[in-house]
C-alpha cells in the first residue's frame, strides 16, 4: 500500500481527533485540510519505512500550533471557538490527553507527536485529567438501544460524577425523555430499535434547547468524510471507558468555556 493510501486510511481518525480539539467540525476539518495541503507541498515529511499515522498527527500539531495556516488562518480562526482564537492554541495538556485517550496513542507515540518525553506526556495527561473534570458534572440522556451497552454507558457516565436522566430506545422515548427533565449532554447511538435514527431524535431536541451531543456508532467513518455536516463529537464502538470520558469531557470543556462568555458578550 502506498503512503498516499495509508494517510487516506487514517484521515477519518485525524477529522475526529481535530474536531474534538476545536469543538467544531467546520474549523476541525478547515486544519486537517490544511494538513494535506502541507502533505501535497512537502511529501517528504511522511517517508514509507515510518509510522504513517504518527507523522501524519505530526504534521497535524505542527500547523495546529503555528500562528500561519498556509495564508488561511483568517479564515480558519474565525471557525475556531472564542477561546481558542484568544488564545492560538489549545493548551498541551488537552493535546496529549485527546491523543492518548481519544485516539488510543501510546505514551511514546504521544510524545513523539508533541515533540515531549514520556514523562511530559504523563504529566500532560494528568493535569488535562484534572483541569477537563473540574466543576462539569452534568445530567446526561442516553439514547441507546442495547441494553448491556446502555448499561456499560450508564456506569460510567455516573462514575464519572454525572447523572443519568433516563435511557431511550427510540426516537419517542428519547423526545418523552427529555421533555421530563432537560438534559446538559446527549450520548447517542445511530442506529436505533426501532428503525429509527439517534440523528433524526437528536434533531428533534435541538428544535428544543442546545446542548452538546456526542454520537456512538459502529461505524465511524461513515461520519468522518468531511463530505456534508457531520457529528463534531464521535465515539466508535466498542468504545473504551477513557474514549468516552475524554469525549464528554471535550464537550462539556466548549460548552462551559461558551457559558463563560455569555455574560461579557452581553455587556458588550
Amino acid at each position: 500500500m502506498s503512503t498516499a493510501q495509508l494517510v487516506v486510511q487514517h484521515l477519518p481518525y485525524l477529522r475526529r481527533y481535530a474536531r474534538a480539539l476545536t469543538g467544531s467540525q467546520m474549523a476541525g476539518d478547515a486544519y486537517v485540510a490544511a494538513t494535506l495541503e502541507t502533505l501535497v507541498s512537502e511529501p517528504e515529511t511522511i517517508g514509507p519505512s515510518g509510522n504513517v499515522k504518527v507523522e501524519l498527527f505530526q504534521v497535524f500539531t505542527r500547523i495546529w500550533n503555528s500562528l500561519s495556516v498556509n495564508g488561511r488562518s483568517e479564515q480558519i480562526q474565525r471557525d475556531l471557538p472564542a477561546e481558542v482564537r484568544l488564545g492560538q492554541i489549545t493548551p498541551l495538556p488537552r493535546q496529549a490527553f485527546l491523543l492518548s485517550c481519544l485516539e488510543g496513542f501510546g505514551e511514546e507515540e504521544v510524545g513523539q507527536i508533541l515533540d515531549v518525553d514520556t514523562k511530559t506526556v504523563r504529566e500532560l495527561v494528568d493535569e488535562a485529567g484534572r483541569e477537563l473534570a473540574a466543576d462539569m458534572a452534568t445530567d446526561i440522556l442516553i439514547i441507546e438501544d442495547e441494553p448491556l451497552i446502555a448499561m456499560d454507558l450508564e456506569a460510567l457516565v455516573e462514575g464519572l460524577g454525572h447523572n443519568v436522566t433516563g435511557v431511550a430506545r427510540t426516537r419517542t422515548e428519547a423526545v418523552k425523555l427529555a421533555s421530563t427533565k432537560q438534559p446538559g449532554l446527549i450520548l447517542a447511538d445511530i442506529q436505533l430499535a426501532d428503525g429509527s435514527s439517534g440523528l433524526d431524535a437528536v434533531n428533534d431536541l435541538l428544535k428544543s434547547f442546545e446542548v452538546p451531543v456526542i454520537f456512538i456508532t459502529a461505524y465511524p467513518e461513515r461520519f468522518l468524510t468531511g463530505e456534508r455536516p457531520e457529528p463534531a463529537f464521535l465515539i466508535a464502538k466498542p468504545f473504551q471507558p477513557a474514549n468516552v470520558s475524554a469525549v464528554i469531557s471535550q464537550a462539556l470543556f466548549f460548552q462551559q468555556s461558551a457559558k463563560r462568555r455569555e455574560p461579557r458578550a452581553a455587556t458588550a
